[in-house]
């Protein structure tokens, strides 16, 4: 199958399983729920449950397991969207071509929206069916999509942008500390939550896994960061140049556009080289490798 029909068939199966927690849930037809139906399905390219989904069935694990942390992990992902998207933050009025969710139904139900889907995802990891997994697994990989999305990863991450803008100079490893946590620790935590659910042998694999998750997290925002300057608003979904408009930092204005692309090209081959070593122990790594590809080949 083309890469690309793996991706759609990703992202069919991530809408189903997204639905399928958020409709049993209380309230529905109000605003607070229709905002998380609009947040968490406006669109996207499932990125995170597709490296869950990824990961998991290199171990052999089946994609039914795969689908509540898949699930969580976007509900992750949504929330994080709509809180980044309001006026405190990057004050953004288009997502994904879509007006964004405070445009659309206004500030204080998107901030609850968004913490309905994170608390939603925690919901989802500690009571789901995943009947491949094992008590210990599980809270392993609850514990691990709280590290991610805390203090130690994305909302650090996101205070770090914050403090960053405007300033007169931030260094190439100070930009890199903040996308490691603020977009890679997310991707990280999608390939994790893919590994736990096959238990030890899944564990075994993490020290390659993780380095193969922190080469692809830094390319998607290093690749970003280039669609931004080269890219246009139909395209990306979202206003182009936003990060300049914001006085963030970015490759590009850090290393030129071409060596931007130098670099997200030599993460991707790290990646790769950490995919080789797996394959190595008969892993099947076909679609982390086409993922990987993908990361700095897309134009949205």
């Amino acid at each position: 199958m083309h890469f690309s029909e793996q991706l759609n068939s990703c992202v069919d199966r991530a809408n189903a399983a997204l639905r399928r927690f958020i409709e049993p849930q209380p309230f529905q037809n109000t605003p607070l729920v229709e905002a998380m139906h609009y947040g968490a399905l406006l669109g996207g390219k499932r990125l995170r449950p597709f490296l869950v989904y990824a990961t998991g069935n290199m171990f052999g694990v089946s994609l039914t397991t795969l689908d509540a942390p898949a699930a969580a992990v976007e509900c992750i992902h949504a929330y994080s969207l709509m809180h980044d998207d309001l006026p405190a933050m990057d004050d953004d009025d288009l997502r994904r071509g879509q007006p964004t969710c405070h445009i659309k139904f206004g500030e204080a139900n998107a901030i609850l929206a968004g913490d309905a889907l994170q608390t939603l995802a925690f919901s989802i990891l500690s009571d789901a069916e995943m009947p491949e997994v094992a008590d210990r697994d599980r809270l392993a990989m609850v514990s691990e999509l709280a590290q991610a999305s805390g203090v130690a990863g994305m909302c650090g991450g996101q205070a770090l942008d914050l403090e960053a803008e405007g300033k007169a100079q931030v260094s190439l490893a100070e930009l890199e500390r903040i996308h490691r946590h603020k977009t890679g620790a997310l991707i990280r935590a999608a390939v994790r939550l893919g590994a736990l659910s096959a238990g030890a042998r899944g564990r075994e694999a993490l020290p390659l896994l993780d380095s193969y998750a922190e080469s692809i997290g830094l390319a998607f925002q290093v690749q970003d960061d280039i669609l931004d300057v080269v890219g246009d608003t139909a395209t990306l979904g979202k206003r182009q140049g936003a990060d300049q408009q914001l006085g963030k930092s970015t490759y590009p204005a850090l290393l030129g556009l071409e060596q931007a692309r130098n670099k997200a090209r030599d993460l991707i081959a790290d990646a790769n080289r950490s995919l080789a070593e797996l394959a190595a122990q008969s892993l099947d790594t076909t679609a982390l490798e086409a993922l990987a590809d993908y990361i700095i080949q897309r134009n949205k």
